[in-house]
């Protein structure tokens, strides 16, 4: 006969976790410690007048990561643990939150907000003159780290001839903006992206003959409107802009333009030359960057 006086597992599984407090639950929920670990804490916690998390570090039980994955639970500022969601390392927005680097986009994207997005534009093209100066590597991560603002953001990529994002998101979806312009798709086939709730990719999709007679129509006038109009930030990877007229139109789409220059690699002479295209095209630069790498 069962005694009601012993509490189940479950009970004191339970209890356990209501005592472990917010942080004591998340790490539960996220298999970091056990019901057992639990009260060893919780007994460490009581002895030394430690907070859970660092009595739980005391004991060698969790990590100081785990500490920073369960308090971006907690504050709802989503990341991931490196191997977690099959992206590309090039995200270090969202492998490598805390790293200098990205302290350095969170300023962009700062001045970036300040700028352009909280005077009421949407949308904003990353424009570099030549390829390989890091566009596609710099459109991803600042996607990310829009998305972790709870901004609503959209990462299209208008690079139609030499395409990365599908590659770095790892995208199953073939089809993208390229269908969508020639009336191919609709807007289903933008992708949620894992993890992050806030944030969706359009990839370029087919990969068509004429890139910049698709850039050119008003199709692609109207998806950018009606992105804009579903969307608070919507950013667009383009090509290179002294090798084709792509990037030129879609700046003329869009309004604004992030011009990215490498360090020790671009030309200022190029630089000049995209920043007096984007001028003709009536957009405005609304800032520069140089990576370094």
């Amino acid at each position: 006969m069962q005694n009601n006086n012993v509490p189940t597992l479950n009970t004191v599984i339970g209890t356990n976790s209501a005592r472990a407090g917010k942080i004591g639950r998340l790490l539960l929920q996220l298999g970091k410690i056990s019901a057992e670990d639990t009260d060893k804490i919780l007994q460490a916690q009581q002895e030394h007048g430690l907070l859970f998390g660092d009595a739980a570090l005391k004991l060698g039980l969790i990590s100081d990561a785990d500490i920073h994955q369960v308090l971006a639970l907690q504050f709802n500022y989503p990341y991931l643990q490196a191997g977690q969601g099959n992206y590309s390392d090039d995200l270090v927005a969202a492998y490598q939150p805390f790293s200098q680097q990205v302290e350095a986009l969170r300023a962009l994207r700062s001045q970036l907000m300040m700028r352009w997005f909280n005077e009421d534009n949407k949308s904003l093209a990353i424009v570099s003159a030549n390829a390989g100066e890091g566009v596609s590597y710099l459109t991803a991560n600042l996607a990310i780290m829009f998305s972790q603002l709870g901004e609503r953001t959209l990462l299209v990529d208008a690079n139609m001839r030499d395409p990365r994002q599908h590659k770095i998101f790892n995208l199953k979806e073939s089809r993208g903006l390229s269908d969508i312009i020639a009336g191919r798709a609709g807007m289903d086939v933008i992708n949620k992206v894992e993890f992050f709730e806030n944030l969706s990719v359009l990839g370029a999709g087919t990969t068509p003959p004429n890139p910049q007679e698709l850039l050119n129509r008003a199709s692609f006038t109207y998806f950018i409107d009606q992105a804009s109009s579903q969307y608070d930030v919507v950013l667009v990877d383009t090509s290179p802009a002294t090798a084709t007229a792509d990037a030129q139109v879609t700046v003329a789409r869009c309004g604004g333009a992030l011009l990215v220059s490498r360090l020790n690699h671009t030309r200022l002479a190029d630089l000049t030359e995209v920043r007096n295209q984007i001028t003709v095209t009536g957009a405005r630069v609304v800032g520069a960057v140089i990576n370094d790498y």
